[in-house]
């Protein structure tokens, strides 16, 4: 948190003395392919992977700095990894359900805009689903967070001025930390339960995003001065 603040506090501090300083808000949206990487049920001869499917959707405010700016999203999401066993033969979907926290970097110019970042993600259950089609609740043996890193792009549709825009883009996404607990994890063989999974190393299970992403902004205020020489103040729109 202190290293959120300070970022807050410099980009605050650098901006108060100039006058393209703007704060705006949106809605945002994204969906796409997800899945839970391991590299040991990648190996297994008897399992593979089926690509996923996710979403998330929630909001986002802006510090806006000309063509650089901070973005803070709080997004709910859920996403899927889907394994086979023996080529279909059965199969397990793993489903987390998470709140996504991301701190992003953005840099905009020519109607276009790349941001990155890292994301904390919340995690608020997970179900694992098995051929007889019934969901059991392994929330336990996950950990309550985990963080990622963001890496997006993409170019507005409506408007760059900071009173209202609207962009679509891409958005990457890739674990940094394990999601499911070390200990549990090794001794049950998640995130398939499958015993021996680890007999040669633990490797960890991380999750992955690849999607599009679709965001309204619209801006709160600016920070301005009313005439040559006076006093800066924020104005709202």
């Amino acid at each position: 948190m202190k290293y959120i603040t300070f970022l807050l506090s410099f980009l605050f501090a650098g901006t108060l003395a100039a006058q393209s300083f703007y704060i705006d808000a949106g809605v945002k949206a994204q969906m796409g392919a997800t899945a839970l990487i391991n590299q040991s049920v990648n190996n297994h001869p008897n399992w593979s992977y089926d690509i996923g499917n996710g979403f998330s959707f929630g909001g986002k405010v802006g510090f806006n700095f000309e063509d650089h700016g901070i973005t803070v999203d709080v997004l709910l999401g859920k996403g899927e990894s889907s394994f086979e066993f023996d080529n279909g033969v059965s199969n397990l979907i793993t489903e987390y359900a998470t709140t996504d926290i991301y701190l992003l970097y953005r840099l905009s110019r020519y109607r276009g805009y790349l941001e990155l970042g890292p994301k904390m993600n919340l995690l608020r259950d997970v179900t694992n689903t098995g051929a007889d089609g019934v969901a059991n609740d392994v929330s336990e043996y996950y950990v309550d967070n985990s963080y990622s890193g963001v890496l997006g792009f993409g170019t507005y549709l409506i408007g760059t001025d900071g009173r209202f825009s609207g962009i679509f883009g891409l958005r990457f996404e890739y674990g940094l930390t394990d999601m499911v607990d070390q200990t549990m994890g090794q001794d049950l063989g998640l995130p398939v339960f499958q015993d021996a999974l680890y007999a040669e190393g633990y490797n960890t299970s991380v999750p992955f995003f690849a999607g599009l992403v679709f965001e309204l902004n619209w801006g709160i205020g600016y920070y301005g001065k009313a005439s040559c020489g006076a006093r800066g103040k924020f104005i709202f729109l």
